[in-house]
């Protein structure tokens, strides 16, 4: 059992975003083959193997227990009906049709926030991994490093004895309100604290306020400029399309080489390119689409959460020249880095945290309004070295990047060994040509790479 930890003000912001239509958990599916000379495992091992890894991370075990009046964000306490067969699933497949349903559905907040669905093909020897995990107890990293949790690298899994747990007593209403008003006040005395130390040495405080005030007003100018109407900003469903396609990491890399550019450049130019052929198909005229893209903040010191902050970028989409669109990402994401704006964002973040829990939840709104940004656009960084779960090496792992609402488009990159895996996650009713996309984002990989070559 861990302490009672309670969630951070950004965590719970996914929770206030959260409609029937916008679903806040991230997620994955992942494809195995069988063993070398060997067969796949049966389901129930499979799940003894998950339950066994996620003892080692407690949280998984863990609920949500939100605070009377609202007083202030949830806390994490254990679940005491707790047991892995409630949250890990045999499904039939195939994967595709599999994803699909899993994440047309949210996740129940009366037990822990998490769950993963295996199907398996057999005549191709195969096995699909379906997971996801709320937004506000992982974020995209974190999810990739639940992933190391349950895999190893090598083929022989190393020994993890099973572990005896019994839950904490819940706590009662009273509790949580006492618990609630203590960390109100010692977050009010931290408060204070850092002023009585600004004070006794006002000229750095002011300097450090001074840059962190520019960076922040450089940063909220660019959030605050409106994205354009788009045909991805209408109207959700509950329903839900992963479609994916992959490339070889080593076609990036040579992008990225010959124009001195970097893989998260080539990303972006590529879904740039994929998104003016998509909305030339519909019969859109191109424009410039606003990105939010995600950036990692993460210390070694964190575990789960979200460790994030972010950039908004201009996606080119008006631009009919590959390069010409590689050109003006690259100039646009060096100039938000040299500012300093993934920094600024998480200052601007953490400064909202100490608002009034009505005015974090509006805020919350108004970061995920169509009105800030047309959709998500997402770099995970995945293993290099190969990993195996059960002896089953990993093939490919598409990424599942939440949709708010009004936003019907999601685009996320996780690399896995030398494969780049794309994950076009759409709404299944706004916007049907998912598989399309996907099919246009590999057609400008390969519009770059012709330049290179």
């Amino acid at each position: 059992m861990i302490g009672a930890s309670r969630l951070s003000a950004f965590d719970a912001s996914f929770l206030a975003v959260e409609t029937p239509t916008a679903h806040m958990h991230v997620g994955w599916a992942a494809t195995f083959s069988a063993p070398a000379g060997g067969v796949l495992p049966r389901f129930s091992q499979l799940r003894e193997h998950i339950g066994r890894r996620l003892a080692l991370a407690p949280r998984y075990r863990q609920k949500l227990a939100p605070l009377p009046f609202g007083l202030r964000a949830p806390e994490w306490i254990d679940d005491p009906a707790f047991h892995v067969e409630r949250h890990v699933y045999p499904a039939p497949g195939p994967l595709h049709e599999l994803v699909d349903e899993v994440m047309s559905v949210p996740l129940r907040r009366d037990r822990p926030l998490w769950e993963i669905w295996i199907c398996e093909d057999a005549e191709h020897r195969q096995l699909g991994l379906v997971g996801k995990v709320h937004h506000c107890m992982v974020d995209g990293i974190a999810a990739v490093e639940l992933g190391s949790l349950l895999l190893d690298p090598t083929p022989q899994p190393r020994a993890c004895a099973p572990q005896e747990w019994h839950a904490a007593p819940e706590p009662g209403a009273q509790r949580l309100l006492a618990r609630g008003v203590r960390d109100l006040l010692g977050e009010q005395v931290g408060l204070l604290s850092g002023s009585l130390h600004a004070l006794s040495s006002p000229q750095r405080a002011a300097r450090q306020a001074a840059g962190s005030a520019l960076r922040v007003t450089r940063t909220l100018g660019h959030s605050l400029h409106g994205a354009p109407a788009s045909i991805l900003n209408r109207q959700l469903s509950p329903l839900r399309r992963l479609a994916w396609t992959e490339r070889p990491l080593a076609d990036l890399r040579a992008v990225k080489r010959a124009y001195d550019t970097t893989i998260n450049d080539v990303m972006l130019a590529a879904v740039a390119g994929a998104l003016r052929s998509y909305l030339l198909r519909s019969g859109q005229q191109p424009v410039a689409l606003k990105a939010m893209v995600p950036v990692n903040v993460r210390s070694p010191h964190d575990v789960l959460g979200n460790h994030i902050s972010f950039v908004f970028a201009d996606l080119p989409c008006d631009e009919p020249r590959p390069l010409g669109r590689l050109n003006r990402i690259h100039e646009t994401m060096a100039q938000r880095k040299r500012d300093g704006e993934p920094e600024a964002a998480d200052l601007a973040l953490k400064a909202a945290a100490h608002t009034p829990p009505p005015v974090q939840h509006a805020l919350s709104r108004l970061i995920a309004s169509p009105r800030t940004f047309n959709l998500v656009v997402s770099n995970i960084p995945g293993p290099a070295e190969p990993l195996y779960m059960l002896g089953c090496p990993l093939h490919a792992t598409y990424p599942v990047v939440p949709l708010s609402e009004r936003h019907a488009l999601s685009i996320g990159m996780t690399t896995v060994g030398d494969l780049a895996c794309f994950g076009v996650y759409a709404d299944r009713r706004t916007l049907p040509d998912a598989d399309g996309l996907a099919h246009d984002i590999d057609e400008a990989l390969a519009e770059l790479l012709a330049e290179v070559y």
